[in-house]
């Protein structure tokens, strides 16, 4: 019997379906998406924003060091739930360094991982990625609380949530550095 057109079709799309699903290549097609249809966050409308509902977190660093959550009250803070085996969250890491690359100084960046540290110290060093990388070790704010992977927060000054972006993002773009640059002459 000789394989007809149908059959052909629907092999290829098995194949197709099984390499997205089952190998690193898939990996790979995915992160590629995400970026290709990343587009720049976007702000929380004005009568939308919520207050960020507490400062007590406890998070530690890569080095297991404490960070103080509640020292950065009054500061415009990027937080960012990530994972190394988020496709979306790799997608959006070469805009997230050039960003804290620029405003890392002005602006308190936090990447907040559950992933095993050596995973994440791999991922860093093989994506020559040098962010600040958190763990937390209390309850988030339940105004940060989210399913999905990954969730980026802007919060300004006053502690209002003024982004609250979900998937990948590209945080290196005009429309990402003007909201920052406005917050930060707040």
């Amino acid at each position: 019997m000789v394989p007809n057109k149908k059959w052909i079709v629907n092999g290829v799309f098995v194949l197709a379906v099984i390499l997205l699903v089952l190998t690193p290549v898939g990996f790979k097609i995915k992160v590629f998406a995400s970026k290709l249809l990343s587009t720049s966050a976007a702000m929380v409308k004005e009568g939308m924003q919520v207050s960020l509902d507490s400062y007590q977190w406890k998070l530690t660093d890569l080095q297991n060091r404490p960070f103080d959550f509640e020292a950065q009250r009054g500061r415009v803070i990027l937080v960012n739930f990530w994972a190394t085996w988020c496709p979306p969250c790799v997608a959006e890491m070469p805009s997230m360094q050039k960003l804290y690359d620029d405003y890392g100084d002005k602006v308190t960046f936090m990447f907040v991982t559950s992933d095993d540290r050596q995973k994440v110290e791999n991922f860093l060093k093989r994506k020559n990625l040098n962010l600040p990388v958190y763990y937390p070790n209390s309850e988030t704010p339940e105004t940060l609380k989210s399913k999905l992977l990954p969730t980026t927060y802007i919060i300004n000054s006053k502690g209002e949530i003024v982004v609250a972006e979900t998937g990948a993002a590209d945080w290196n773009s005009n429309k990402t550095r003007a909201l920052i640059d406005d917050l930060l002459s707040q």
